[in-house]
């Protein structure tokens, strides 16, 4: 209790900084349904640009990956629009990307979710982009895969081939939103987010992976990203609802702790009577306990650099 009344203060005093620069809203532009893959794929991304009459200069970027259980969702969800034009709003180049769905997606959805990385880096003239400012966010299974890109860049089984050769999927940080992060530990959470020592049914994920608990170890460590881990992880902002029914909080504790041991610079935010699927200011249409805006744009700005302003005349 006394760690999460610490994370609220905190909060409260990083949100009153940030109250300015959150409030002035520019005037950003999207472009939806950017092609990004082979011809042959039909999966798009959406790009939200910053204002070019606030912010100049080579921009830092963030590639945003909806969730869904790995089966399902959209790049155009409500989530993936507040959250990409937030930060498109505080001068970091958006993108909310679509990747492989539904039955023996995997690695095929790994690998397109590093080929939005590796996008914005080949197209950086194009979009004002600074290649070596680019991080990754992602809610739920867009969590995981989130974590995924960003704890996995030095995995060559795990690289696609085509359509960027020799471009980098490196990410300078990794924020995961109530995402898995070990399959084998993965329990099914009480209503309202309970811990039930029950461990999760693994149907989905042999839909999804090719396996069950215990059938493949191999693939299924290759699969959660505590097992990527090593003192060179970039680092990684962690938000997990404690009320949460569909990903058991447990996960994001787990997380927590490898990342400690590891040394790894990270932030762990729990929230309090929060379920699954909030974004940055509220769950099931009412107000988180604190904004994370300003905590997810402090957490970027300490590790990947904010956005050049065009000076005042």
């Amino acid at each position: 209790m006394y760690n999460l009344i610490r994370s609220y203060l905190l909060c409260s005093i990083i949100a009153l900084y940030c109250f300015t620069e959150l409030s002035v809203k520019a005037d950003i532009s999207i472009q939806n349904d950017v092609s990004y893959l082979d011809a042959s794929r039909s999966d798009k991304l959406d790009i939200y640009l910053p204002d070019s009459k606030v912010y100049t200069g080579d921009l830092p970027a963030v590639v945003w990956i909806h969730g869904g259980g790995w089966q399902n969702g959209t790049k155009s969800e409500a989530r993936a629009l507040s959250i990409c034009t937030t930060l498109a709003n505080a001068g970091y180049v958006a993108v909310s990307v679509e990747y492989k769905l539904g039955a023996a997606s995997w690695p095929t959805n790994l690998y397109d979710c590093k080929n939005a990385v590796r996008f914005l880096r080949f197209n950086n003239a194009k979009y004002h982009i600074d290649t070596k400012r680019i991080a990754v966010m992602g809610g739920s299974a867009g969590g995981h895969l989130a974590l995924m890109v960003g704890l996995t860049s030095d995995r060559p089984n795990l690289e696609p081939e085509s359509p960027y050769p020799g471009v980098s999927d490196s990410v300078l940080a990794i924020g995961d939103f109530y995402g898995i992060t070990d399959l084998f530990t993965r329990q099914k959470p009480g209503p309202h987010g309970e811990v039930t020592g029950v461990l999760s049914d693994d149907k989905e994920f042999k839909k999804v992976f090719g396996a069950a608990r215990h059938e493949n170890d191999a693939l299924w460590r290759d699969v959660s990203p505590v097992f990527h881990v090593s003192k060179s992880s970039p680092p990684v902002l962690i938000a997990q609802g404690l009320a949460d029914p569909t990903v058991n909080h447990g996960q994001s504790e787990e997380l927590d702790k490898v990342l400690t041991q590891y040394h790894v610079p990270h932030k762990f935010i729990l929230l309090p009577g929060i379920g699954h699927t909030f974004d940055l200011t509220k769950w099931n249409k009412k107000p988180l306990p604190y904004d994370l805006r300003p905590i997810v744009l402090q957490f970027l700005a300490e590790h990947v650099g904010t956005a050049q302003k065009v000076a005042a005349n």
